[in-house]
């Protein structure tokens, strides 16, 4: 009964966030994007004349109030409706479908990857010889400090400009998503490793490691067997941390490598003032980082039932 409640508390506070993120967003748009019918008509060269401009306007409900735009918006959402790119003429939802499969695929390659060398870089350096455990902190400490786009130059210039061993853009190949993955991976990978390794540490001097080592047990299967298993709880409970790391990197590094994807799509949307194309996207990260975060508190209260009785 009290996961059941806690977790229909996690869910309305979810709702709580898609509202915000919706509010926010449209608030900020319609206050800074200036007069979206101009941008919605205007092209090379076009300069279109008064009565264009009120034409659009009626068209998309832009010549009403704030306010009452603000409820129709809020009146589409609660029936799907995300509205119409005011650029591309299509639903929202078609051209958000049509890139979200190359943003997947990144952020699936990038998240496994984090996963395997978070684990790995924690398994070999915990409770190791100081000069390993500094120089892996000083590694995580650089790769956590680097912006997302000057890590993405550094693995241009080493690995594609001189050598040309990987494309320096675009969607083509498994070779192409290489560097795109490793620089959304790396920032990623470099914090979970030390929450992990702080964590493997803390296990490994837990009385059952040491009844495990002295019936024998080499070191490297009490710390896969044994240890891991019981650290691992931090990689889930920071699963939230890994979605909007990767959401947010997304933007800067499908437009780094010149990718096609949703990120990509924001960036545009936001340049071009579409905005029920901006306002779609934000809505669809917020949804996922709250499905997420509801997944995760739900797998973590079964995985440790003292949280749902605290």
């Amino acid at each position: 009964m009290r996961q059941l409640k806690r977790i229909a508390t996690r869910f309305a506070a979810g709702l709580g966030v898609l509202w915000g993120a919706a509010t926010l967003s449209f608030v900020a748009l319609h206050v800074t994007a200036g007069d979206a019918a101009l941008a919605t008509v205007a092209g090379d060269g076009a300069n279109p004349t008064q009565a264009v401009l009120e034409r659009v306007r009626a068209d998309y409900g832009l010549d009403q109030p704030l306010w009452q735009q603000y409820l129709g918006y809020l009146g589409r959402l609660l029936q799907g409706d995300l509205g119409e790119s005011y650029q591309q003429r299509v639903p929202v939802a078609s051209a958000i479908g049509e890139q979200l499969g190359e943003t997947v695929q990144l952020a699936l390659s990038a998240a496994l990857v984090a996963v395997v060398l978070a684990v790995g870089t924690a398994v070999l350096t915990a409770r190791r010889r100081p000069w390993i455990r500094s120089a892996a902190s000083g590694t995580e400490l650089v790769l956590t400090s680097f912006p997302t786009f000057v890590l993405g130059l550094v693995l241009l210039i080493v690995f594609s400009f001189p050598a040309g061993w990987f494309p320096v853009s675009g969607n083509d190949g498994v070779s192409a998503l290489v560097l795109p993955t490793f620089t959304l991976a790396l920032p990623i990978a470099a914090t979970l490793s030390q929450v992990l390794r702080t964590e493997l540490e803390e296990v490994l001097e837990q009385p059952f490691i040491l009844t495990a080592r002295s019936r024998g047990m080499r070191d490297a299967a009490v710390r896969l067997r044994h240890a891991l298993r019981h650290a691992l709880i931090q990689i889930v409970t920071m699963s939230g941390f890994v979605i909007g790391g990767l959401l947010g990197g997304a933007v800067i590094t499908e437009t780094l490598f010149v990718r096609r994807g949703v990120g990509q799509l924001m960036l545009t949307a936001t340049t071009t003032k579409d905005i029920p194309l901006v306002l779609g996207v934000v809505l669809f990260a917020a949804a996922v980082y709250v499905v997420v975060n509801l997944v995760v508190d739900i797998v973590y209260g079964l995985i440790d039932p003292r949280v749902v009785t605290a």
